[in-house]
C-alpha cells in the first residue's frame, strides 16, 4: 500500500485523464497547430458577456502551443462573470416597486422579464470574473490526447472547442477488453492489483440494484474478508485507488477516467537538478510528467485485457 503527499506533486502534473484516441502516429506539427488554434485564442469577455472561452499560452507567452519531445501542451481557457441570482433578484424587485408607483398597478410578467434582463444588462459591468484553465496533452507518436479534468462537462467544452478549431478531428475512445468495474472488484476480492499495481485504502462499492446500496473506504485498510462480502453480497467496485510502480496514485472510475492523479516522492526526486529558472523546470516537469503518465496507460490497458482499437477516422489535412 502506498499513500502519497499532495504537496509533492509539481503544478505541471495534470490531476485527471479524461483519455481519447488519436492515429498513431499523428503527424501534425506545433505550428499547424498554432494555426489551427489561433483564430479561437481567449479573449477576455466584453461588459455584456456572461461567459467567453477560447485557447491560452500555456507559458504566458505568444505561442498557444507547448512541444517538446513529440509531446504538445494546450491549454483552454473560461472566463465567466459572477453576478449572483439574488443579487439581480434583489435590485428587480426594487425596480419594480418604483414602476408599480409610478403606473399605479403592479408590473405584469413581461414587464417584470424586461425588467430583470435591464437590471441584469446594468450590472454585468461591474460583476467579477472568474477564469479557469483546462490543459490538453496530445501525444502524436502513441496517439493520446488527454483533458485534465474531473468534470464531463467541462470535458464537453474542451472537446466543442478542440472539434471547431481542428476540422475532421480524429478523435477516438478508448476501449478495453474487460470491464473495468469487473476488473476492479475483481482485484479487491483477490486483494491484490495487477501486474506493476498496487491497491491503495480507497473504494467504493455499489450494488446495482434498486436502492443503490453504497459503501465507501476513505484512508481505510481494504479488509479482504470485508470486500469478498460485499461483492458476494453482489456490490460492484466503482472506484478504486491505486498506485503504479511506486511512482503514481490515482482512482479509477468506471469510465475509464483517472482522477486524484499525484506524483509520489521517487518521482519529485527524479526530476531535473539542473534546472534553473521557471522555463526549465517546465519542460523538466512536462517531460518527466508524459513519460510517466504513457508507461501507466499503457500498463492499466494491459490490466484491463488490451485495448479494442476501432478505425480512426481521417486526420485533418495539415
Amino acid at each position: 500500500m502506498t499513500r502519497f503527499a499532495p504537496e509533492t506533486t509539481s503544478p505541471m502534473w495534470f490531476k485527471n485523464l479524461q483519455l481519447h484516441r488519436l492515429p498513431a502516429p499523428w503527424s501534425v506539427t506545433p505550428e499547424q497547430m498554432q494555426k489551427w488554434l489561433a483564430p479561437h485564442a481567449f479573449a477576455p469577455g466584453n461588459s455584456v458577456e456572461m461567459q467567453s472561452h477560447g485557447w491560452a499560452s500555456p507559458r504566458d507567452n505568444d505561442s498557444l502551443v507547448v512541444a517538446l519531445n513529440g509531446q504538445m501542451l494546450l491549454m483552454f481557457r473560461t472566463e465567466k462573470k459572477l453576478l449572483p441570482a439574488s443579487v439581480v433578484t434583489q435590485v428587480t424587485k426594487e425596480r419594480a416597486l418604483e414602476l408599480e408607483d409610478q403606473q399605479g398597478f403592479k408590473p405584469g410578467r413581461k414587464q417584470m422579464r424586461e425588467l430583470k434582463e435591464q437590471v441584469t444588462d446594468e450590472l454585468l459591468p461591474r460583476a467579477f470574473s472568474i477564469r479557469r484553465d483546462t490543459r490538453v496533452w496530445i501525444d502524436g507518436r502513441n496517439g493520446w490526447l488527454v483533458i485534465d479534468a474531473a468534470s464531463q462537462a467541462v470535458a464537453d467544452e474542451v472537446r466543442g472547442l478542440l472539434v471547431k478549431s481542428i476540422d475532421q478531428l480524429p478523435l477516438g475512445t478508448v476501449r478495453v477488453t474487460q470491464s473495468p468495474v469487473a476488473a476492479m472488484t475483481e482485484w479487491l476480492l483477490s486483494g491484490e492489483g495487477p501486474a506493476g499495481f498496487s491497491l491503495d485504502q480507497d473504494t467504493e462499492l455499489r450494488s446495482p440494484n434498486e436502492g443503490n446500496a453504497t459503501v465507501r473506504y476513505v484512508g481505510h485498510t481494504l479488509d479482504a474478508e470485508d470486500m469478498r462480502r460485499h461483492i458476494e453480497a453482489g456490490k460492484q467496485c466503482m472506484r478504486l485507488a491505486m498506485t503504479w510502480n511506486d511512482r503514481v496514485s490515482f482512482v479509477l472510475t468506471p469510465s475509464l477516467t483517472i482522477k486524484r492523479i499525484a506524483a509520489l516522492d521517487v518521482l519529485k526526486e527524479a526530476s531535473d537538478p539542473t534546472a534553473q529558472n521557471d522555463d526549465e523546470r517546465f519542460d523538466s516537469d512536462f517531460t518527466l510528467m508524459t513519460a510517466e503518465l504513457d508507461r501507466m496507460l499503457t500498463g492499466l490497458l494491459d490490466a484491463l485485457g488490451g485495448e479494442q482499437r476501432e478505425a480512426m477516422p481521417q486526420a485533418a489535412a495539415a
